[in-house]
């Protein structure tokens, strides 16, 4: 699907979508597609299938035309995508390739996921009701560098940090394993890959987790997340 642009390609913005429901998907492709200035280069199912995509395009040598003449790259995901969801995929892409932009389209507003998304690499966090030319503006704005969110987004991430002010001591007498499990969850890890990760067990990870509660003062993941970006604990 591609779009002729008249400013030429220096200008144009590709979008890849990673979407499970394939009505969405067109749609958003369909969108992209007949924007000024845009390209939807590809859509995917699932996050192994656009992995293997991205692969084949952006580490082969025969890069299809259509991507080959892009100015940018912008990646559209959903959270809730079968098999590996978008969280962790949002960390293996970030991993693979680090200066792509990455924007959750979800309808998942609350702050585990939100958070869980930044910290894992998110650029943005738009919702799936963003109007048409916002989504559009949006990436545009990524593109610029920018990190775009849905305003009820950007409200509850202004609210969460609100409520985590720095202590007048900022160690919380976290233990040097402590602060590196809170490391893994700042970094979007599960309990699993947490274990695997530090090779103990989940058991090990849940123990730590309830002690990095008790002492940060806290009771879900995502507000300690907030609490150690916020005073700088990792």
């Amino acid at each position: 699907m591609e779009h002729s642009d008249p400013q030429g390609a220096s200008s144009v913005i590709g979008v890849v979508i990673i979407e499970d429901q394939p009505e969405i998907r067109e749609g958003l492709l369909a969108l992209v597609g007949s924007a000024d200035g845009f390209r939807g280069l590809a859509g995917y199912g699932s996050m192994v299938e656009a992995l293997k995509g991205l692969d084949r395009q952006l580490g082969s040598s025969k890069t299809a035309a259509a991507w080959a003449t892009v100015s940018s790259l912008v990646i559209l995901v959903d959270l809730g995508l079968p098999g590996m969801d978008g969280i962790e995929g949002i960390r293996t892409l970030n991993q693979s390739y680090p200066k792509i932009p990455l924007v959750v389209l979800s309808v998942f507003e609350d702050d585990n996921r939100i958070f869980r998304a930044i910290c894992a690499g998110a650029s943005g966090y738009l919702l799936k009701k963003t109007p048409p030319e916002r989504l559009l503006s949006s990436l545009r704005e990524v593109a610029a560098g920018g990190s775009p969110m849905s305003p009820e987004v950007a409200r509850r991430v202004v609210e969460l940090f609100r409520r985590f002010r720095a202590p007048s001591s900022d160690s919380f007498d976290l233990t040097p394993q402590e602060k590196r499990v809170l490391k893994l969850l700042v970094d979007g890890h599960n309990y699993k890959t947490a274990a695997d990760e530090l090779q103990v067990t989940i058991n090990t990870i849940s123990f730590h987790v309830r002690h990095i509660y008790e002492k940060l003062q806290v009771h879900s993941k995502a507000a300690a997340v907030a609490k150690a970006i916020n005073n700088n604990l990792v």
